[in-house]
Parts: structure tokens; C-alpha cells; sequence
């Protein structure tokens, strides 16, 4: 007979945050535990609220499954004496499985002979094994922050105020520390009842509900947003899509209640983003635009219960708001009253990294690498002078009361800041970019400065801080310099960049030499730094759905130009969808073993022999073709060139030895081996690829 259980953990409000993650975990842990334990079921739902975590899993076995195996014994020779009756040896095995003697079998493992028996061991009840592990899987939940409260020995997130613990009508009973497992939760803090017994599984959701407490987080998201989307809709506008914001808002209501207040007109005047960030960041308020996406004199915000007094609530609503905006207003009118560029000298005052120097520093550091960067794409003389200006003001809003008020701002007062001092709009909208994207799924520059300009940011801090010694290390990023690398390579794949990762490891390493004097291992650092974009890069073309091992044959080549390797990966990945390539690669794996013996690509004609001639001329006949089709990017059409040594190559060792005794005939059959190889690698690494 199958069985619903129910967990629930009360706690003290839960940081939004924490909560996805949380359940999460309970879900998994209890799926791997029930499965573990040989415990099937029809349904696992996991719910949160901001005081509680919840688990409800329906169709529960009543039991485990009993459980047949084939225990081995000792050796017939020593379970049976002479006269064939059970030794001391043989009689302990059969009491520790609990077993007679009509249960033994004997059978020849590696030649000997060993007692068997087919054992059943009993499932246990569902009560006791939940009983036994229910507390373990409360506590293998893990949280970013968790610490011990009130002198118990478990970490949590928050403390642990309630347990419910239901089986059907039958609560299994346990104690976590103190805190006694029961059939009694609580509703809403300030609106629901403090004590609430349930008589059944059953009856939970809709018991919470009666207190103001709606358990599915899912339900409580669709309220707000919908309700939100009505309300804007009433005022003739449109909620503004924020997805993050959205569920947080979710995780920190249990009984939603959207609701519209008024923003006053004087503060309209001011940059959106000047209200808007106040209002998200700050007060989870949602902004209400029109349809040019222009800012409406409204906010939505969502309360923590019903609609008593509503009228009251959003007043207090539009106060908070209020002083929030009148602060934000006061910022932003002090600080145009000096134009962007005043600022500048004011960053040598603000450290970006003890060992790094100051944001001045940085500010240098990143205009000369845009400055480089940009004749490395030979980009015109106005966009050079844009992208040099940007560099000069990219930082100088740091030092602006608002962006010190609120940081979220960095870069998009920049750019305003930038207008009012009429500053062309391609340097101010490149001061924005610098920062893009900020995060997975974000927007990318739009302009060739603010390509740049990020760029230049980005590889600016990877350097200097691997060059101080501070990389990530496994899970731990704390600088988001994984971000970075992949914000750069997402950027040059989006804009085509032909770009060498070398020259700009290079150029930005020598920058912090000449701006800072910082002394490292250079060599060891570029390297490092190498390593580090090469496994970005690894990572994001194999999740574009490329094949590992042509990844893999791409980047063994001579090329650190990203968009360059994107366009091979793509042209071999096509290539190898053709017939008959198992032989061909075949035939390049041996070229490439033998290739790395060699000691240089010179070949002597007059050495050569009749055999390898053909090979040689094959080579010579080709090799210019492979370079025009590499030079134009035509990779498969070099491949195509490259294919057509296969049967000279197979000729070649059918009747050549190569490592013979002879030195100089040695190494110049090695020579025009490598001398195929290093051709190969100017397409990719075909010993690479992985026959299928």
C-alpha cells in the first residue's frame, strides 16, 4: 500500500537567494536516498516560502524492496570436514546469514571451490528508514552563508524553528538537535495562526492557505506577475520584464498582494536609470513603461500579505520612494555640475588593487591596450580617436556621488555623464559597454569602441591579477575573471575579430610593467594566461554542440585567433561528415608520430630515393594550393588539397624505413614527414580527430 510523506523545515526568513539552490539539494538528496534504499514512489514536489522548505512525496512504497543476493562463504575444503558434515568455519557463515544448511550450494571460482548461498534479506518499514534519514538529509543542505545557531551543532542558512514530519496521518518522529519533529506548522507571521495541526498530508497546502500562506512558489510567481501586468495594463502601460527580479520578489512573499503606486512627475525628468535602479536594486519596486519602453509615473510593488489597508500601504510605498529619489536627484544634479573628464584625476585616490595601483592606472592601462587593439584591427582614425577619449573617461564616474550612492550604476552614469558634457555618442555609449557583457545571457557592445573598450577592461584585469599570482582555483572565482575571459571571446565571436590572443596577453602584461613597474615571471604568467582562455575556449565550443576532438585539433594548431578557430572547427566538423576518412586519417596519425621525431623540416632532393620522390613531388605539387585556400579561410578546400598525399603517404611507408641507422637519410626522411605535418597543422590537427 503506497504512502505520501511530508517534510517541512521552518525557519526564520530565508535569504531569497539561498532558496533555489536549497530545494534543489533537498530534492536530489531525497531521490538519491529513497533510491539508495531501495524505495520506489510516484512523485517528488519540493515548495518554499521564505519560513519554510517543504517536501511532499506521493506514492510511497510501505516498505523496501526485499532484497536477493549471492553471498559467497568459505572454501569447500575448509566448510566441510572429512566425513562431508559443516565445519565451525561453515556453520558461522550460516548463522551470520541466517540460513540452513539446505541454502548451501557450492560452486568453482578461479579454481576453487566456495560455498554460495541465495539470501533474502527482508525490506524494512518506510517509517523506520525515514526516521534514520530524514535528519542526515536536513543536514547535507548546504548554503552559500550557513552558520550554528542557538549552541546546536547544525549549520544552516537561518535557524531551524519548527519541524513537521507526516506519514499519511502518522508523524515520524525525530529530533534534529532540540527540535522535535511534529504535525504542527505555522501560517503568515503577522496574519495566520501560530499553531496549526494537521491531521493528514493532505490537508497541507490547503491548510496554509487558510493562514495566508500559499506553499507553491510557482502559484505565488503567477499571482504576482499577472496581478502586476493587470495593474500596469489599468494605467495604460507595461510591467517591465525582469525575470531575476521576479523570483526573488516570489521568495520573499508567502501571501502576494501586487499593488500600483505613483512616482512623482519631477523625478521623470531625471535618466530612467536614475529611478529605475533605486527602485529594483533597492526597494524591489517594478517600473511601469510605456510602449516606446519610456518610464511611466508608476511603480508596482508586491506585499507580504492581503489588501487591508492597501490605500495605506502604498502611500508608505511612495514615501520610501520618494526620499529614495529625492537622494538620487540631489547626486545627480551635483554632480553634472562638473563636466566627466574633471573626474579623471580624481581615481588616483581610489586603489583598484593593492599591488595593481589605483583605478588611474587602470584608466591609463586600458586606454593604451584600446589604443593597441585598435590598430591591431587597423580601425579608422575616428574610431581610433573614439576609442582613445572612451578609454580616458571610462572610470571617471566612479568617483561620482551617484555611482558611490549606488554602484549598479558604473558605466551607465558614464555614458550620461558623458552627454551632458557633450561628448560624441559613440564615446559615451562605448563608456557603458566597457562592461558588457556582465553577465551569462547578457547584451554585448553594439559599438566597435565599446567592443574594444571591454576588451581592453576585461584582459586588463585577467592579466594583472594573474600576474600577482590570484587565479581561480576549482569552484572559487571570486574576481569573475571566468566571466571575463568569456565576455571577451563571446565579444570577438559576435563581432568577427580576427585577434591574437598572444599579442594581447603581450601587450597587456607590458602595460602593467611600464605603468606600474610590477615585476613577475612574464613567461610563466602569458602562459598561464594562455592556459586559462584555452579552456574557455574549449568549454564554449563543445557546449555550441562541436565535437571534442575537433576542438581539441583546432586548438593544437599554430593559431590563437578565436573567430579564426571558430570558422575551422566549423569547416571540419563539415568535412568529416564525408566517407572514407578513417584511412585517410589513419594515414596522417602515422605522418604526425613520426613528424615529432624530427629535428627540423629540411628535406635534401639528392638524399631522397625513388620512393619517397613521389611523396616529395605529391607535397611540393599541393603545398601551394594549401596555403591560397588557408590564406582565403577556405579551410575545407585545403583539407580537400591536404587528402590528396594519402596515397603517396601510404606508398611512402609501404616501402620506406624511416628510422634507419643512417643519420642525415634519417632525419631528412623525418624532415619531409614534419614538413607535411606542420602544413596539416596550419588547417588543424588531424591526428586529433577520432575515428567513428
Amino acid at each position: 500500500m503506497s504512502k505520501n510523506y511530508l517534510l517541512e523545515i521552518g525557519v526564520e526568513e530565508l535569504p531569497a537567494r539561498f532558496v533555489g539552490d536549497a530545494l534543489e539539494q533537498l530534492q536530489t538528496n531525497t531521490s538519491n536516498f529513497l533510491k539508495e534504499e531501495r524505495i520506489s514512489y510516484n512523485s517528488m514536489k519540493v515548495y518554499s516560502t521564505p519560513r519554510r522548505l517543504t517536501l511532499i512525496v506521493e506514492g510511497l512504497e510501505d516498505k523496501q524492496e526485499d532484497l536477493k543476493e549471492t553471498v559467497k562463504g568459505p572454501a569447500k575444503k575448509i566448510a566441510f570436514d572429512s566425513d562431508g558434515n559443516p565445519t565451525k568455519a561453515l556453520l558461522g557463515f550460516m548463522r551470520g546469514q541466517n540460513i540452513d544448511i539446505a541454502s548451501i550450494y557450492v560452486e568453482e571460482h578461479n579454481g576453487i571451490e566456495y560455498v554460495y548461498a541465495d539470501v533474502v534479506k527482508e525490506g524494512k518499514e518506510i517509517e523506520e528508514i525515514l526516521k534514520g534519514n530524514i535528519p542526515n538529509i536536513i543536514k547535507s543542505i548546504n548554503f552559500p552563508k550557513s552558520m550554528r545557531w542557538g549552541g546546536k551543532n547544525i549549520r544552516f542558512a537561518r535557524p531551524i524553528r519548527w519541524l513537521v514530519s507526516l506519514l499519511d496521518d502518522k508523524i515520524v518522529s525525530f529530533d534534529l538537535e532540540g527540535i522535535e519533529a511534529s504535525n504542527i506548522t505555522k501560517g503568515h507571521r503577522f496574519l495566520g495562526s501560530n499553531r496549526i495541526e494537521l491531521n493528514n498530508v493532505d490537508e497541507y497546502v490547503e491548510a496554509l492557505r487558510k493562514n495566508f500562506v500559499i506553499v507553491d512558489q510557482e502559484e505565488r510567481k503567477d499571482i504576482i506577475k499577472y496581478g502586476s501586468e493587470r495593474l500596469a495594463k489599468e494605467k495604460g502601460g507595461n510591467l517591465q520584464q525582469d525575470e531575476n527580479l521576479l523570483d526573488e520578489v516570489t521568495n520573499i512573499v508567502e501571501y502576494p498582494t501586487p499593488m500600483i503606486g505613483r512616482i512623482k512627475e519631477e523625478y521623470l525628468s531625471l535618466p530612467a536609470d536614475v529611478v529605475i535602479t533605486p527602485m529594483k536594486e533597492h526597494l524591489r519596486f517594478f517600473p511601469v513603461l510605456d510602449d516606446k519602453k519610456r518610464l511611466l509615473p508608476y511603480f508596482i510593488t508586491v506585499r507580504n500579505g492581503n489588501d487591508d489597508f492597501i490605500e495605506t500601504v502604498i502611500k508608505g510605498n511612495e514615501k520610501v520612494l520618494g526620499a529614495r529619489l529625492e537622494d538620487a536627484r540631489f547626486f545627480y544634479m551635483d554632480d553634472v555640475k562638473r563636466p566627466l573628464e574633471s573626474y579623471v584625476d580624481d581615481l588616483q585616490r581610489i586603489v583598484f588593487q593593492e599591488k595593481l595601483g589605483t583605478l588611474y592606472d587602470k584608466t591609463k592601462r586600458v586606454q593604451n591596450l584600446g589604443i593597441k587593439i585598435g590598430e591591431y584591427l587597423e580601425v579608422g582614425e575616428e574610431t581610433e580617436r573614439n576609442i582613445e577619449r572612451a578609454g580616458y573617461l571610462s572610470k571617471a564616474d566612479l568617483v561620482t556621488k551617484m555611482v558611490s550612492e549606488f554602484t549598479e550604476l558604473q558605466g551607465k552614469m558614464g555614458m550620461e555623464y558623458a552627454r551632458c558634457s557633450e561628448e560624441n555618442e559613440i564615446v559615451s555609449l562605448a563608456i557603458f559597454e566597457q562592461y558588457l557583457p556582465r553577465f551569462a545571457g547578457d547584451e554585448l557592445p553594439t559599438t566597435t569602441a565599446g567592443s574594444v573598450l571591454s576588451i581592453a577592461d576585461k584582459m586588463d584585469t585577467i592579466s594583472g591579477l594573474f600576474a600577482i599570482g590570484i587565479h581561480p582555483t576549482g569552484s572559487q572565482d571570486p574576481f569573475g575573471l571566468r566571466r571575463q575571459a568569456l565576455g571577451i571571446i563571446n565579444i570577438i565571436l559576435d563581432k568577427k575579430l580576427n585577434l591574437s590572443i598572444n599579442e594581447l596577453v603581450e601587450t597587456a602584461l607590458y602595460f602593467y610593467v611600464e605603468v606600474n613597474g610590477l615585476a613577475f615571471d612574464y613567461n610563466r604568467v602569458k602562459d598561464e594566461i594562455i592556459e586559462f582562455f584555452s579552456g574557455r575556449i574549449r568549454n564554449m565550443f563543445m557546449d555550441m554542440g562541436i565535437r571534442y576532438d575537433i576542438v581539441e585539433a583546432v586548438i593544437s594548431t599554430n593559431t590563437d585567433d578565436i573567430y579564426d578557430m571558430k570558422i575551422r572547427a566549423n569547416k571540419l566538423n563539415e568535412w568529416l561528415k564525408k566517407e572514407g576518412l578513417s584511412e585517410i586519417l589513419s594515414a596522417f596519425n602515422r605522418v604526425a608520430n613520426l613528424a615529432e621525431k624530427a629535428i627540423s623540416d629540411e628535406v635534401q632532393r639528392d638524399l631522397l630515393t625513388e620512393d619517397e620522390i613521389e611523396l616529395y613531388e605529391s607535397f611540393n605539387n599541393v603545398e601551394e594550393k594549401i596555403n591560397s585556400s588557408i590564406d582565403k579561410k577556405e579551410y575545407d578546400k585545403a583539407l580537400d588539397q591536404l587528402v590528396v598525399l594519402k596515397e603517396p603517404i601510404d606508398k611512402f611507408f609501404d616501402k620506406v624505413m624511416v628510422m634507419v641507422d643512417d643519420e642525415k637519410i634519417r632525419n631528412n626522411r623525418l624532415g619531409l614527414l614534419k614538413k607535411i605535418y606542420d602544413t596539416m597543422l596550419q588547417i588543424c590537427d588531424l591526428s586529433k580527430i577520432v575515428n567513428k
